[in-house]
């Protein structure tokens, strides 16, 4: 394998992994509570791409790790944000988040097998 496909191929794992532990993390703290579950639904602080201002918002709220993989999270999902438009904060999260999966993590490394190079 070349170098050019292992670094490719990391950076893809690299991706996943971003997306699935932000995913987890949002998930965990969705199921943590109402009343702040609503507050954060009425100010949209997990929505995928938030505006700047929902930005400083959330960076208050979580420490400094939660916060660089929310941002690297939010970087890697900005293309699927927009395709589900549905009320449900799961909703959009979801499909984004597979979405991202399916084009960094499979589509991905269907390509990087394409590469030229010795096997």
């Amino acid at each position: 394998m070349t170098s050019v496909r292992r670094l490719l191929r990391l950076a893809s794992t690299i991706a996943c992994a971003i997306l699935a532990i932000s995913f987890v993390l949002f998930a965990i703290e969705q199921a943590k509570g109402g009343s702040k579950h609503q507050v954060n639904k009425v100010e949209g602080i997990n929505q995928p791409a938030p505006s700047k201002q929902t930005e400083r918002q959330r960076e208050r709220e979580h420490g400094k790790v939660r916060e660089a993989i929310d941002d690297a999270d939010d970087v890697l999902i900005q293309p699927f944000s927009g395709v589900v438009n549905s009320g449900s904060i799961w909703a959009k999260r979801g499909v984004a988040t597979l979405l991202a999966l399916l084009v960094y993590g499979v589509l991905a490394r269907i390509l990087i097998g394409y590469l030229p190079g010795r096997r």
